[in-house]
């Protein structure tokens, strides 16, 4: 007689689901803590990093008796944009806008251009002389001829008093070249020997593979570039004579440094203007000092955050190897 055994299966606990880390209700007393000093700090360095343009901004808008006092610190007292409209009626100003965008312009793009193609040529083994000529560009970081002697080669080769003084001693960056350089390097070798398999030049690597890959370090070099040459009034200075070729940031350097003279004119422009005008709305030098600071910034501010998202990622691979 066979006796058969059954076997009872146990019920199953019913499994419960897993909570997924970082909800709230699994975050701890010291979390939260922690992430309340994290934003009240990063807080607290947006307005240490924002306040002085604010408070160049407030004080160009505010009553220029109170600003000279340094009595306006979080809001504008006694508003008008009379700073403004006599900042933009100066001589000269127009046309030394239309030079700093020009250079800022044809500068970086020709910067750009330069960085990303030496960069990537720095990089080939059958370029002739690569070693030497990588070298001698990168000491060129390190010493210089001086100011004479540029300023003799400047007038030797006629470029003086003319538009391209501010692009052509610019164009070749040997910091850039070597950001770009370095990114390059990062990429995969495999890309510029596929395209050779299929019978692409030189130049065809170049424009139609690298160059399209090279949006983070070439944006960076970008806004390099361009910030040198939008703050830029020293060459100017040593170069220009002609009042056309004046920069913007050059005609309100001279502005900034006649800025009692140049109150004063503001007063007398159209007749009896300064005997009517108020202490209120009268230029005066820290009036000029923060509108021309305000005109200047501007531009790069709004500039910025087009290409902000390139910066990090550019500035890293470029600066890191592998």
């Amino acid at each position: 007689m066979t006796t058969t055994t059954t076997t009872v299966a146990k019920p199953t606990k019913p499994v419960k689901a897993r909570r997924r880390k970082g909800h709230d209700h699994d975050r701890t007393f010291g979390d939260i803590l922690f992430a309340m000093a994290n934003y009240s700090l990063f807080a607290l360095l947006v307005v240490i990093c924002a306040y002085p343009f604010y408070y160049l901004i407030i004080n160009s808008v505010s009553a220029n008796d109170i600003s000279a006092l340094g009595d306006v610190r979080l809001f504008p007292q006694g508003f008008h944009l009379s700073n403004y409209e006599q900042v933009f009626q100066l001589q000269g100003l127009p046309m030394a806008a239309a030079v700093s965008v020009g250079r800022t312009v044809i500068g970086t793009l020709l910067t750009v251009l330069a960085s990303a193609f030496l960069g990537f040529m720095f990089t080939q083994q059958r370029m002739w002389g690569r070693k030497f000529w990588y070298r001698f560009l990168i000491i060129t970081m390190y010493f210089s001829a001086g100011l004479i002697p540029i300023f003799i080669i400047m007038k030797n080769l006629g470029l003086t008093n003319t538009f391209w003084v501010y692009i052509l001693p610019f164009i070749v960056q040997p910091f850039f070249v070597i950001l770009v350089k370095t990114y390059v390097e990062s990429m995969p070798a495999s890309l510029q020997e596929a395209a050779e398999v299929d019978g692409a030049s030189l130049l065809q690597v170049f424009f139609k593979i690298y160059l399209p890959n090279m949006t983070p370090i070439l944006a960076t070099v970008a806004i390099f570039s361009a910030v040198t040459q939008w703050n830029s009034f020293q060459d100017t200075l040593i170069y220009i004579t002609d009042q056309s070729l004046y920069t913007l940031q050059y005609l309100l350097y001279m502005f900034i440094n006649q800025a009692s003279s140049l109150a004063q004119a503001a007063q007398n422009a159209g007749g009896n203007l300064g005997q009517i005008a108020s202490a209120a709305t009268t230029q005066t030098p820290t009036s000029i000092r923060m509108t021309v600071s305000v005109i200047v910034v501007l531009p790069i501010i709004f500039i910025y955050p087009l290409f902000q998202r390139f910066f990090v990622k550019g500035i890293m691979l470029g600066a890191v190897k592998g």
